[in-house]
């Protein structure tokens, strides 16, 4: 059994958080320019075993689309070509950025620290990734 990544996307970075090899846990990895997420996945793929991507899937309050997942839904079908053998889950991440900041402000982060969006991406990959763990049950 593999850790599980997940991945808060974004035009111009990604968060990135990843469990413990039990799934038991998870925790910020990093946030990575979009541009660059291949090279990075392909390169921690070969140090980590990973068996699952989450993806977080924006959606509306209403349970529509948001206009994101446009931009999201080419980015999942290049996971799926270049990564056959991982499998691919998307998991609902309304409020992620809104909880990432409030979980900054409650961890006592300064304001100047609260305005870097990397960290925000990453907390937010976090945040997705826990409430798969809780909703899978796994």
């Amino acid at each position: 059994m593999g850790r599980i990544l997940a991945i808060d996307y974004g035009t111009k970075r990604i968060g990135l958080a990843v469990t413990d090899e039990m799934r038991m846990i998870a925790f910020g990895l990093t946030t990575v320019e979009t541009s660059n997420i291949f090279s990075f996945l392909t390169d921690y793929f070969k140090k980590e075993h990973v068996s699952l991507i989450v993806v977080g899937e924006p959606k509306q309050m209403d349970n529509s689309s948001s206009e994101s997942e446009m931009y999201i839904q080419p980015f999942v079908e290049k996971l799926k070509t270049t990564f056959p053998t991982i499998e691919i889950e998307r998991h609902d991440e309304r409020f992620t950025s809104k909880m990432a900041f409030q979980t900054m402000i409650d961890g006592g982060l300064k304001k100047k620290q609260r305005k870097n969006k990397a960290l925000i991406d990453e907390i937010s990959a976090t945040i997705i990734l826990q409430s798969y763990l809780g909703k899978s049950g796994i």
